[in-house]
């Protein structure tokens, strides 16, 4: 009787230990499992579109504001949904080329984009133990505010002067590479993307089918032929290389000219460009003159100009990607011609062309345009800041003080007249950029222009202006009439004249 109890008892401790063992080996498992979730497939997880954890999480508290002048030029707004805080914008339009858009459908775009860590409280510098908030479940960190280059009233002068016409503006601080002013018109209100209504969708199909593409930044991702603009970088060229030394000297120009290797004959919108002066073809724009000047100072010069007034750069960020404006590096002599003269393929946008006029002011030294000043928490404590890019020679100081004396004689008395402003010195140079099949298309009228109040010891600003429906003639003098205006405008604000 004793043994098989005995026995029975053995079987039964034999049978717990089993189950012990088993027990031991689920749980095992089950932390295995957990393991490979929580490790080996939180990625996948984290992005699984049926995951709305982060997206609930991301929109769960206001987004940092991005600021002009201290002021936010962004808000957010309690939906009482899921997806908590939608993205408001007060001024939409007036700085959506800077802004982009926040949306809980299409995402981000422009600074909302390059910045969106910072925004959306992600960044870990803006908090200190990152992983201690997220394994004790504590509330996400807020959003830092972007605090932004621009100045309000250049912004709003910018914006004014262009209206309802097609086209952009930029103005940097040339001593700095500080933005000042991005406008780009058509333009668009960025609120009409924020939440995740069908609104959203259709407001997304309505601008996306729009021909004028109002969520085009002008200002900084398209080029345009820059016409007589690029002569700046010419006469720059022409003089760093010797090809002139003397600006009222005659040059060898023949009036019409022949480009070489052809039988095109180049011809200019007025008379009086045979053999002009550098300072005459320049504050008159003669064709002949600064096509032969480019064919003189030839294409390995013309192109290490230009690339280091910034075009063909890849690489350009304010912080978020800008269009590269081009020089084309492979040009036989007639299209090395053409190029100097801003036709054939140069190419570039309004932000380039600041960057030129800037260059000169600035005593022949490139800085690196950006936009954000800094970056700060919500409590106003700076978590990162700005600018400080390399500085790039563009042309020797001696060249740069008689670019400054040409572009001057141009508002003073040339095609630029239209820019002048009393309590200042203006530099600027006008030109229209023909383009379309047989030129047939309705010319570009740009300005490119810099001004130094009488008070000031440095020129304050550089401005690029470019008019896409100019409803002017086929000549030079198109930009001092649509375009000059809207950059005299905005260097007064600048000024604060």
């Amino acid at each position: 009787m004793k043994a098989g109890y005995g026995r029975q008892r053995g079987g039964m401790a034999q049978y717990v230990r089993r189950a012990r063992a088993f027990c031991a080996l689920l749980l095992l498992a089950l932390l295995v499992n957990a393991a490979r979730v929580q490790v080996v497939q939180a990625r996948s997880y984290d992005h699984n579109p049926a995951n709305r954890r982060a997206s609930i999480a991301r929109y769960g508290l206001p987004r940092g504001d991005i600021l002009v002048g201290g002021v936010p030029v962004t808000g957010s707004r309690d939906s009482k949904e899921q997806l908590r805080y939608e993205r408001t914008y007060p001024e939409g339009p007036l700085y959506a080329p800077v802004t982009g858009f926040a949306s809980q459908l299409y995402g981000t775009t422009f600074l909302e984009h390059a910045e969106d860590a910072l925004l959306s409280g992600t960044d870990p510098m803006l908090a200190p133990f990152p992983l201690w908030n997220d394994d004790t479940g504590r509330s996400p960190t807020p959003g830092g505010n972007v605090v932004t280059t621009l100045n309000r009233e250049a912004q709003e002068a910018a914006y004014r002067g262009l209206g309802a016409r097609k086209g952009a503006v930029a103005a940097i601080e040339p001593a700095t590479g500080r933005i000042l002013a991005l406008v780009s018109t058509p333009s668009y209100d960025p609120a009409e993307l924020s939440g995740n209504s069908d609104a959203v969708t259709s407001a997304w199909a309505r601008l996306n089918a729009d021909p004028e593409k109002p969520m085009l930044n002008r200002a900084v991702r398209q080029t345009y032929p820059p016409g007589s603009t690029f002569k700046v970088v010419t006469a720059a060229a022409a003089l760093d290389a010797g090809v002139v030394t003397d600006l009222d000297a005659p040059t060898d120009s023949p009036d019409p000219y022949r480009l070489p290797g052809t039988t095109t004959r180049l011809t200019n919108e007025g008379d009086g460009c045979a053999d002009a002066s550098l300072r005459a073809a320049f504050e008159w724009s003669c064709n002949t003159v600064f096509a032969k000047l480019g064919v003189d100072v030839g294409v390995a010069n013309m192109t290490a100009t230009a690339e280091a007034f910034g075009f063909n750069d890849t690489r350009l960020r304010i912080p978020f990607t800008a269009a590269p404006s081009t020089f084309d590096t492979t040009l036989d002599r007639a299209q090395l011609a053409l190029s100097s003269i801003g036709q054939y393929n140069t190419r570039a946008t309004p932000l380039q062309m600041a960057m030129v006029a800037a260059a000169v002011a600035n005593g022949g030294m490139a800085r690196p345009p950006y936009l954000v000043d800094r970056t700060v928490r919500r409590t106003g404590e700076t978590v990162a800041t700005g600018g400080a890019g390399a500085v790039r020679q563009v042309m020797s100081p001696s060249t740069a003080v008689r670019m400054k004396e040409l572009m001057t004689d141009v508002v003073r008395e040339g095609t630029g007249t239209n820019a002048a402003i009393p309590g200042a010195t203006v530099g600027g140079k006008t030109g229209t950029a023909q383009h379309g099949i047989g030129n047939s298309g309705v010319p570009y009228a740009w300005f490119v222009s810099w001004a130094q109040a009488d008070t000031d010891l440095e020129p304050k600003v550089a401005v690029a202006v470019v008019v896409e429906d100019a409803s002017a003639d086929r000549g030079d003098i198109s930009g001092g009439g649509d375009a000059a205006p809207i950059a005299k405008a905005v260097m007064r604000a600048a000024l604060g004249l």
